[in-house]
């Protein structure tokens, strides 16, 4: 686990860039954490570490948003969905792994993340008006050398 205080949206998107330079092709990042606690800022600035140029925003009203830059970058948002047995219908199994880029999941927790092999989740809570904490885990079936973020 890796654990992160930001104190502004700045830095919040440069722990998003530095995870940028560990994700590979089919890597699935799960997001936790109030409104309002960063995890579209973290996408913001995990897009540009992959050579993003489009301004990513949380896709709320699509569901989903898929941007091209090294890889692509499919951003799905779950929190309009009532439960995660609504995602089914998204076709999110046709995203997730992916080998052409990388799944984030915003409101990630209303999936049952155990049917996943390999991810990423990084929890977000407030700590004061711009204060943010991130906690970063990879949950891997067998330990590699990519389980930290390069800095």
């Amino acid at each position: 686990m890796e654990e992160y205080r930001t104190l502004s949206p700045e830095e919040t998107r440069e722990i998003g860039r530095r995870l940028a330079k560990s994700v590979r092709r089919g890597d699935v990042v799960v997001l936790e954490g109030d409104l309002g606690a960063g995890k579209t800022t973290f996408v913001q600035g995990l897009a540009e570490g992959l050579g993003i140029g489009d301004i990513t925003r949380s896709p709320s009203f699509n569901i989903v948003n898929v941007y091209e830059g090294t890889m692509k970058l499919y951003h799905i948002d779950l929190y309009r969905l009532a439960s995660g047995e609504d995602a089914g219908d998204l076709g999110l199994d046709e995203m997730l792994y992916n080998e052409d880029g990388v799944s984030v999941i915003e409101w990630g927790n209303r999936l049952e993340c155990g049917l996943w092999a390999d991810y990423i989740s990084a929890k977000f809570s407030h700590e004061g008006a711009d204060k943010r904490r991130i906690r970063i885990y990879r949950h891997r079936k067998k330990a590699t050398g990519r389980d930290k973020i390069k800095r």
